[in-house]
């Protein structure tokens, strides 16, 4: 039997992707290797969103190229989309399938681990591109739920974006807004929540848009809203959605002060942020102010006062100067942020920031600093909030164990604790706290 690979890079939607992707594969016949270098078949799920991103791929490529030369790598995700040749011309791959074309993937990696030919006889790589997106739409198999080969896994509902960002090749590598309808969402829940599955996270490159491109339109308070009403799954994560998405409706599934409060839905908010400069974000065409956002926050610490809330943090964007990095850093210390995923900004081809980049750079020495500070100034807020909860009793879900290391569980509101006692993963526990790690909490099972 022949054995596959899929290696992910990148956000939750892409890593949600690659799970379709996996369970295509296991559908058509193939069997997970134990290791990239035992595969037949290899498909390499990638991101583009940086030059980092860029880079990081060509290094996997590079490496799985040298231990495993006769294994046919497929190249697919948004590096793909975006540089089709670029990507075409990197030693050992034998095929590019774009974004445009995913739901191919598995088609084509079967057809490839049909055979491995000697390294020095490979064809000219196969390109797989276009802008028409025709071919995008993963669906998972039925029964393609493997569920306890990971925790938490991701639904993919919503797939490409019309924001139009100045720094994002999103667009441009995942096309436009475009949704899973209602009823396959919840097929594909009730599908997890029957193989054993406990916590889902519903994902997509831009959630908060979910429906608005259905006949008839939909919300996603509306989708929120059926997943518990309609099935049985457990637990309900939301991953990143823009702050003019988070509506009173949705808000209002989350309030923990009502009457009757939703303890199946995670109490967690993830909201881009990219600067608090207000200068900033309009050069970013940004569809928020910092006034928005803030207020935002507000009513999401009313609805849910112990919940996680983390943002994504753009540094160095052009332009950026002092005065308007301390007007962001400033804006930052002032909200009730519990953690921030931070990045330097990486001028994108095809971009309109790509040009300000020349024209207005900020020096690498500089991002680096102001990154330090951010970092510095999130530990000590995020400390603070994991000791309010030391002597707490929190609801989680144990995660797998590694070997000599004690089990972790995350709680619901996106903190970490690893426990007293060994635990399987995949199940729904309440923890008390006991006690803080270096980044996350130390815990036992509530009696």
């Amino acid at each position: 039997m022949a054995e596959y690979h899929v290696e992910n890079f990148g956000c939750r939607a892409s890593r949600a992707d690659g799970e379709i992707i996996s369970a295509e594969l296991r559908h058509r016949g193939l069997s997970p290797a134990l290791s990239p270098a035992r595969a037949d078949v290899i498909v390499a799920n990638t991101c583009s969103v940086t030059a980092q991103a860029d880079r990081t791929v060509r290094a996997f490529l590079r490496r799985v190229r040298r231990e495993n030369p006769t294994a046919r790598i497929l190249v697919t995700g948004c590096y793909a989309q975006r540089a089709p040749q670029e990507v075409a011309a990197l030693p050992g791959v034998h095929a590019v399938i774009g974004n445009s074309h995913k739901s191919l993937v598995g088609e084509i990696a079967q057809q490839a681990a049909a055979f491995v030919p000697l390294a020095a006889l490979r064809p000219a790589p196969a390109l797989y591109v276009d802008d028409t997106f025709a071919h995008s739409n993963l669906s998972m198999p039925e029964s393609g739920w493997w569920v306890g080969s990971q925790t938490r896994p991701n639904l993919k509902v919503q797939d490409g974006c019309g924001n139009r960002c100045s720094f994002c090749i999103i667009p441009s590598t995942r096309g436009h807004s475009r949704s899973l309808p209602l009823e396959a969402c919840l097929r594909n829940v009730r599908a997890f929540a029957a193989g054993g599955g406990t916590e889902l996270v519903l994902s997509g490159i831009n959630l908060g848009r979910w429906g608005r491109d259905l006949t008839p339109q939909r919300t996603l308070e509306e989708l929120v809203s059926a997943i518990l009403l309609r099935t049985a799954l457990p637990r309900l994560r939301l991953s990143s959605i823009e702050p003019m998405d988070w509506t009173p409706g949705l808000l209002s599934l989350f309030c923990t002060h009502s009457v009757t409060p939703e303890p199946r839905l995670a109490r967690h908010a993830h909201l881009p942020l990219q600067s608090g400069s207000d200068a900033i974000l309009r050069a970013m065409h940004r569809r928020y102010r910092p006034w928005h956002y803030a207020e935002k926050l507000r009513l999401i610490r009313e609805s849910m006062p112990d919940a996680g809330v983390g943002a994504d943090v753009m540094v160095g964007f052009p332009g950026e100067s002092e005065a308007l990095f301390e007007e962001s850093f400033d804006f930052i210390a002032a909200q009730s942020f519990t953690y921030l995923h931070l990045f330097p900004f990486s001028p994108r081809p095809n971009t309109s920031a790509w040009q300000l980049a020349r024209e207005y750079p900020v020096p690498p020495q500089a991002v680096a600093e102001r990154m330090a500070r951010l970092r510095a100034l999130m530990a000590a807020k995020n400390r603070r909030f994991r000791e309010s909860f030391v002597g707490r009793e929190l609801p989680a879900v144990t995660l797998h164990t590694a070997p000599g290391e004690p089990t972790p569980a995350l709680a619901d509101n996106f903190l970490e604790v690893r426990l007293e006692v060994l635990q399987p993963p995949n199940q729904s526990v309440r923890v008390v706290v006991t006690g803080l790690t270096e980044t996350g909490l130390t815990g036992q099972l509530a009696p």
